[in-house]
């Protein structure tokens, strides 16, 4: 009789086949590791609803008068969420409306002059039109904002409807406010790699003169530039293919422009998200993902690349969004999966450990707490929610599932007949057992079991996988499981 330890490290790893996970957690829903220790996610409560269309943007803010505010834009529409749970809608007048889905554009001009033969049918290659997305800041304690599909600069003094800032620039991809108070367009005029700049503490002074800091920069990139961030005193600026900063450095050239990382483009507007004003961190293209803290942008070690690969749905890649949850230093990017074409799922990163979390939820923007006393994230459907509150998840099941285990030596047959859990309260995890002689064999499942210190099970195998799931609503612990094993000649 010999004991075969369950001690897994934390974190979900998503790379290559399930024998590839061996020994790792591979797949998992609405929980999450911390200090060795596996417990759920917190749950959500209804907070608002009345917005139309999608949310794809969102910002938190704090008036001069204390009064908190949430903003949320959508692709027709602009709405002011009040303290209350009053949802007002902003939308500035003469907004173009905007796509809720990217779409494949395949009409005339969707191509190159020439490119395919004169009076043949089309092929199926086209290019995509992004969905509809919001750059969203404060500028002191107004906000600020800029949709995709509209390309002008908004301001909203807090009461009324937001409107176009004077003299702004149009044809914009987004904005940002510096740490200095310099309003930035993304994009400006439509040029994709120029950044143009309002002057300082004056968002309505963009022509250049002796008398203002007013400018612009065309990068030097072969992106289109998506976002910008304030980190570390500087702004980063990402495009779709590498990242630069900008740096004050007052007159006459008010701002001095630097790369800092090639092959590190940003796969959608609102996929970066910055950790206590001193760390970017966001998602590249094909499941990458990258980090600046005031140096240069580096890869972020991803055990989740491959499975991104085959799960995100990218022709609607515009919509991921990214958002932090400082409470337990994780930062969160809900995307569209390959099932359909809205933000349904999940991937997490623990800033302080290093580990990845998955799952599937229903979210396509959020803010982290600090202004309101609970994240809120709003759903595709328009409803606003307040997370990690309780342990209610609609109907569906915290988990978290394991890779093959081997039991003996590889060789043997093992009969399991006892499981010794580790528990914080004994009965508030149920266990499955998931066996194979053979890595592609025939998988038999054995559970679940109620457990109890220790848990009778029985069932034989050359390996096995196990399941654990919530079995009460609470903020349940799990450690290191132990079987009690023995070799056998049973098959």
């Amino acid at each position: 009789m010999s004991f075969i330890p369950l001690a897994l490290p934390p974190g979900v790893f998503g790379n290559g086949t399930e024998l590839q996970a061996s020994g790792r957690w591979s797949s998992a829903n609405l929980v999450r590791w911390a200090n060795g220790a596996m417990f759920p996610v917190g749950g959500w409560l209804p907070f608002t609803d009345g917005l139309t269309g999608p949310a794809r943007g969102a910002i938190a803010w704090v008036d001069n008068s204390g009064d908190r505010h949430l903003a949320v834009g959508t692709p027709d529409h602009l709405y002011e969420v009040n303290e209350a749970g009053t949802v007002d809608e902003i939308t500035p007048g003469g907004l173009t409306s905007g796509s809720d889905h990217s779409g494949a554009q395949a009409g005339y001009g969707s191509q190159l002059y020439g490119e395919e033969p004169y009076g043949t049918p089309r092929s199926a290659t086209s290019s995509i039109t992004d969905a509809t997305t919001w750059s969203l800041d404060t500028w002191g304690e107004h906000l600020v904002g800029c949709s995709t599909s509209d390309g002008k600069l908004y301001e909203w003094p807090l009461t009324g409807d937001a409107a176009v800032i004077a003299d702004a620039p149009t044809g914009c991809a987004g904005l940002a406010v510096t740490a200095e108070r310099f309003l930035f367009a993304l994009g400006a005029g439509g040029n994709k790699r120029l950044v143009q700049w309002s002057d300082q503490e004056d968002n309505t002074s963009w022509t250049p003169s002796a008398t203002n800091q007013a400018g612009d920069k065309e990068l030097a990139t072969v992106g289109a530039v998506m976002a910008a961030r304030r980190v570390r005193g500087q702004t980063l600026i990402l495009t779709t293919v590498d990242a630069h900063v900008a740096e004050y450095q007052g007159p006459p050239y008010v701002y001095g422009f630097r790369s800092v990382g090639s092959a590190c483009g940003l796969i959608a507007p609102n996929a970066c998200a910055v950790i206590n004003g001193d760390i970017a961190i966001w998602m590249g293209d094909a499941g990458s993902f990258y980090v600046y803290d005031g140096g240069v942008a580096r890869a972020v070690q991803s055990d989740m690349a491959d499975l991104l690969r085959r799960t995100v749905n990218f022709d609607q890649k515009a919509k991921i969004f990214a958002v932090t949850n400082s409470d337990f230093d994780e930062v969160t990017w809900f995307y569209p999966s390959v099932n359909g074409t809205e933000c349904d799922s999940y991937v997490s990163y623990s800033t302080t450990e290093g580990h990845w979390m998955t799952g599937t939820l229903a979210r396509s923007a959020g803010v982290d707490k600090g202004v309101w006393p609970f994240p809120l994230y709003v759903a595709p459907s328009g409803g606003v929610f307040e997370h990690e509150v309780g342990f209610d998840y609609d109907g569906a099941v915290a988990f978290a599932e394991s890779g093959p285990v081997q039991l003996g030596n590889g060789d043997q047959v093992m009969m399991v007949r006892q499981l010794i859990p580790d528990e914080l309260v004994l009965g508030d995890v149920r266990a499955s057992f998931l066996t194979r002689f053979y890595p592609t064999g025939e998988e038999r499942t054995f559970g679940p079991y109620a457990l109890g210190n220790p848990t009778d099970v029985r069932f034989s195998g050359r390996q096995v996988r196990m399941r654990l799931e919530g079995a009460r609503a609470t903020s349940w612990r799990v450690g290191a499981m132990r079987l009690e094993a023995q070799p056998t000649s049973l098959r």
